[in-house]
């Protein structure tokens, strides 16, 4: 029972971290740059001030959020913000939390898949696993699939051959392009093609490009 309590906290906990960051109240509380009430976040978000208040108790309570008692007042530690606001970090969080709900959302077909053994493609997910996957993953691309993990590769000969003597290079299952993106600009005497049978991948993957 201990076990399973934990596990709904956590579950209960994700679809609220969902919602904090499609409404913008991570953002809105790391723009304030100060403690602020339910009642100014809610003011500053066009919510309701109400849910805002139940939401933060439940943020508070998780330790995404710290608050005063005596003030009332809620406010997003520096620390916390890296992983809940700002995309550019290197431990941003959020993107892992929108993949997740896409499970949910998809339960049915899941289900269904079960009784057929026909499996679901990654196609026909729900959009938030493709903008998830993408929101999650970039960090870590940007941080270090150019630093570290090509250099790594064969000691070193691949980063060598993509530097000096330029590669042909396929990115398959690329999704939305960030790392094929990202590993052409960092080596422009190579080419890189992504390849996904995700239609609507390949679009935002042009888009990016």
């Amino acid at each position: 029972m201990e076990g399973l309590t934990h596990d709904l906290g956590g579950a209960y906990s994700a679809v609220l971290v969902y919602i904090g960051d499609k409404l913008g109240l991570y953002k809105a509380m790391n723009d304030a740059g100060k403690p602020i009430t339910s009642h100014e976040l809610a003011a500053l978000t066009k919510t309701s001030e109400r849910n805002v208040r139940e939401w933060l108790a439940n943020q508070a309570a998780g330790g995404y959020v710290a608050y005063n008692a005596e003030t009332q007042k809620y406010w997003l530690p520096q620390e916390n913000a890296l992983a809940l606001v700002d995309e550019n970090s290197p431990v941003f969080a959020i993107g892992a939390f929108q993949s997740t709900m896409s499970f949910f959302k998809d339960a049915s077909k899941i289900i269904e898949a079960f009784g057929t053994g026909r499996g679901l493609p990654w196609g026909e997910h729900d959009s938030d696993l493709f903008v998830g996957t993408e929101r999650f993953f970039k960090p870590n691309y940007n941080y270090n699939l150019v630093s570290s993990w090509l250099p790594s590769l064969n000691n070193g000969k691949v980063q060598e051959k993509l530097e000096k003597d330029g590669a042909l290079v396929a990115d398959v299952g690329c999704g939305h392009g960030v790392s094929t993106i990202i590993m052409a600009k960092a080596y422009p005497n190579s080419k890189f093609i992504g390849f996904d049978n995700h239609q609507a991948s390949i679009e935002r993957a042009r888009e990016l490009a």
